[in-house]
């Protein structure tokens, strides 16, 4: 694995090699090999999540973090991507976690740099998440002795969710079977491909689930016009304690990847509930998982 692109170009066995080396980061029976590279952050985009715990990552696996502050650098005077990282890469810098609003950057940005930097994609667009997908599937791992049969519903903007895409990808590779549910006008075209059930029914999509992800209606990414407000989104779509207590597994734990829309797509009596804990376990994982992508791009794991 040269980069982390996308889920799509991903084995089984290359998604279990960083969800182990995960687990062991975070039982401590491993440390890391990295001490000493240099990650550069590059974010064209806002995050919390993401950003914090890629560079709380590649703090605690020893590395050096630049903390590139797109908005104030040469960008604004012009400056390509690609002449950027060479730049970069000539100032010292081992890896690059990108986040765009351009679908499919990274790919292309890969095709045109020709100094050995390391990329991973933190979000291009609509189209994919990875390191997302994966802590998710860790989280998943960690609340279920077995995934065998168990059932996803994952509910929301699916259509300008890359969130969402990565996870369907990840998880139809093990076998899960994926409820997904939304307007029409926010659905996946290509879910069938995947195996996929899709429904506009929230009490069909959520029937004896065990996993629930909401998603976040992303207003940034698409024209308002014709999609309803905050209120009618959450009278169909909302998920509450009630709702979910009646038609959902015994077992079910909510899921989200940040940030939430309290009160419109999950109540905040559900967020704060012990089934919505998950949701900082997602966070919490975050951190482990990144810290595998990065060892498992730039170097070998050695014993404690």
């Amino acid at each position: 694995m040269k980069h982390l692109t996308d889920i799509e170009h991903l084995s089984k066995d290359e998604i279990l090699k960083i969800i182990n080396t995960a687990e062991e980061f975070k039982n401590g029976t491993i440390k890391p090999q990295i001490e000493g590279k240099t990650l550069a952050l590059m974010f064209y985009e806002n995050s919390t999540r993401t950003r914090c715990s890629f560079e709380m990552a590649g703090k605690k696996s020893g590395m050096n973090v630049i903390d590139f502050d797109a908005p104030n650098s040469s960008v604004s005077k012009g400056e390509s991507l690609k002449d950027t990282l060479e730049n970069l890469y000539a100032i010292g810098i081992d890896i690059a976690v990108i986040r765009h609003s351009y679908s499919g950057i990274i790919n292309n940005i890969i095709n045109e740099v020709k100094s050995p930097v390391k990329f991973v994609n933190a979000g291009d667009g609509t189209h994919a998440h990875p390191s997302q997908a994966l802590l998710d599937f860790f989280t998943i791992l960690e609340n279920f002795e077995t995934i065998e049969n168990k059932k996803i519903a994952i509910i929301g903007d699916i259509s300008h969710s890359r969130v969402a895409k990565s996870n369907i990808a990840l998880l139809s590779k093990f076998g899960l079977k994926i409820n997904l549910c939304s307007p029409s006008y926010m659905a996946f075209e290509n879910f069938e491909k995947y195996n996929a059930v899709y429904t506009q029914n929230i009490k069909d999509a959520i029937e004896g689930a065990n996993i629930i992800m909401a998603l976040r209606v992303q207003n940034e990414r698409h024209d308002k016009e014709g999609y309803p407000d905050s209120s009618e989104y959450k009278r169909l779509y909302g998920i509450n304690t009630q709702l979910v207590k009646k038609y959902a597994a015994d077992d079910v734990i909510i899921m989200h990847p940040g940030p939430v829309n309290r009160n419109v797509e999950l109540s905040s009596e559900l967020i704060d509930s012990d089934m919505g804990k998950t949701i900082l376990e997602q966070a919490r994982n975050g951190v482990y998982v990144r810290m595998a992508i990065l060892n498992t791009l730039l170097e070998e794991r050695t014993e404690v």
